[in-house]
């Protein structure tokens, strides 16, 4: 039976330690502080809401779509402007999260082309120009299709 990669982060103990860094990151880094700008004083509930979508995007627990519905990321952050500043702040918090967290480094291929991607189709501020990815739409299917024998 294939792993998903929800399993291979190491269930929901690895993806909360990687929301927890997450946040934790945005919360002192002086890159992400454009991406931190845009969240409440407290991140606890953002934390919470990461964990239970990546959750589901990993292929876990689907409690997101029960309690919130659909995804449609780019949707739920419209009203917040998100340029290149916070894009790129949001991805410097994930990379070192993911890389400080993570130990099965064959998941960065799988994984990360296509957070990148998503974090780039949520910019909603004119001008805003992804860097040259694979695709720039984001992934259609949740990285829990991804599926290792």
């Amino acid at each position: 039976m294939a792993l998903s990669t929800y399993d291979r982060l190491g269930g929901g103990d690895g993806v909360r330690r990687l929301a927890a860094r997450f946040y934790q990151l945005m919360d002192t880094l002086p890159e992400a502080a454009a991406c931190r700008a845009v969240h409440p004083p407290s991140l606890a509930h953002a934390q919470a809401m990461l964990v239970s979508y990546l959750d589901y995007w990993f292929g876990g627990p689907d409690d997101f779509i029960r309690h919130h519905g659909p995804p449609a990321m780019r949707r739920r952050h419209l009203h917040v402007a998100i340029g290149e500043a916070e894009i790129r702040g949001w991805l410097v918090c994930f990379h070192q999260a993911w890389a400080e967290t993570v130990a099965d480094r064959t998941l960065d291929a799988e994984v990360l082309p296509r957070v990148e991607q998503l974090a780039w189709h949520m910019a909603n501020q004119p001008g805003v120009q992804a860097p040259n990815l694979p695709h720039t739409t984001p992934p259609a299917v949740p990285v829990s299709a991804i599926r290792v024998a």
